[in-house]
């Protein structure tokens, strides 16, 4: 499955390359919304809030309610959970799945006590932890810091607390230079969940690569470009 992603930052849907670096913005959020409407899935990223700059609330819960009510899809929001109370609200807004990244990892480790608290408010099929790679390395915080894990070593402990993961190799992200099959080959021999991959994905024989795996694919410069061929 293909999934569209609108990725906020300002009040605007923007694609970084890596994360970092603005390549393009487009103001009209919600024409972005109508262009994707025939997909079932929909990735809301709040990356002010993921890095801590501030928030795009009022955005992402009408991108979501229009979302669901009005073509009827479902909808994942990411971007700065980092508390029980802040999932609580968020999945109040009738989000479908929400993404944990940087709340998952605590002291160089995965943060059980945040994912066994978190479990206790809400269920295990709402919750996808997002383990996003730079040179190896989880990132987090936005991808500004790094923690000295590999993502194919915490999915077992992780798989408890979540119904999947989204996996991004944030080297190759917004570069549209093709998605790092042998990765996700390894990272597929390390859990049997749900895996949503994303970053470099240009072509629609990556997707369906990516489906033998049994992975969805998050795709976001290549549909903003039209270059998905």
């Amino acid at each position: 499955m293909l999934i569209p992603c609108i990725d906020l930052q300002g009040g605007q849907a923007v694609q970084l390359v890596h994360g970092r670096m603005r390549e393009l913005v487009v103001a009209d959020v919600f024409g972005l919304l109508k262009k994707f409407k025939e997909h079932p899935w929909l990735h809301v990223i709040d990356l002010d809030a993921a890095v801590g700059k501030g928030e795009n609330d009022a955005l992402v819960r009408e991108l979501c309610v229009s979302a669901r009510n009005d073509f009827g899809m479902k909808v994942r929001i990411g971007g700065g959970i980092r508390s029980v109370s802040r999932a609580e609200e968020i999945s109040g807004w009738g989000a479908s799945q929400l993404i944990i990244g940087s709340a998952a990892f605590r002291g160089g480790k995965v943060n059980t006590v945040f994912l066994g608290q978190l479990a206790k408010k809400l269920p295990r099929r709402q919750i996808i932890v997002a383990l996003d790679t730079v040179r190896g390395q989880i990132a987090i915080h936005g991808w500004r810091k790094r923690v000295a894990l590999h993502a194919e070593q915490v999915m077992a402990q992780l798989e408890p607390f979540c119904a999947g993961f989204l996996c991004t190799d944030v080297d190759r992200e917004g570069t549209m230079t093709g998605a790092n099959l042998a990765w996700f080959q390894t990272l597929r021999g390390a859990t049997s969940l749900p895996i949503i991959a994303a970053g470099g994905i240009k072509r629609h024989r990556e997707i369906s690569a990516l489906e033998k795996l049994q992975m969805d694919a998050a795709v976001g410069m290549a549909i903003y470009k039209n270059k998905l061929r």
